[in-house]
């Protein structure tokens, strides 16, 4: 083989300042588009981005070379400065400084990603998964 052979699938999670819901309907898109460039400049491939007003989870293919604390530095750095330097100056916006990392097999990965996707239905129907939403709380 000349070259690495790697099957790194990761779920990312991390919250808003104090878990405000601070991730509105008309910044949601924007942000979740700034995480996913920040991804891809880490040669990781995004497979699912979703949450709610106040977390973000992220599935992603992890490339080798990449450091998990860079890309969700990068991606929470690059979305912040998003949303209070461009979209929204002047108005508050920050993450919290901690974050989420679970490592997913092949196999269960189509699962994390419908999860992440239907992250709005989950958190209303009250189906989340509590190992990935308890890290949140103080």
């Amino acid at each position: 083989m000349r070259q690495p052979y790697t099957q790194l699938y990761l779920h990312l999670v991390w919250a808003t300042w104090d878990r405000m819901e601070l991730i509105t309907p008309e910044l949601r898109q924007p942000i979740y588009g700034c995480i996913l460039e920040q991804v891809k400049k880490h040669r990781c491939e995004p497979m699912a981005i979703g949450g709610v007003a106040d977390h973000v989870h992220l599935l992603l293919q992890l490339h080798p070379t990449a450091r998990i604390s860079e890309v969700v530095q990068h991606a929470k750095g690059a979305s912040a400065h998003l949303v209070t330097q461009v979209l929204k100056p002047g108005e508050f916006f920050k993450w919290q400084g901690y974050y989420g990392a679970f490592t997913v097999s092949k196999r269960q990965a189509p699962h994390v990603r419908d999860y992440i996707l239907r992250q709005e239905e989950h958190h209303l129907g009250g189906t989340v998964i509590q190992t990935l939403e308890r890290i949140f709380h103080h």
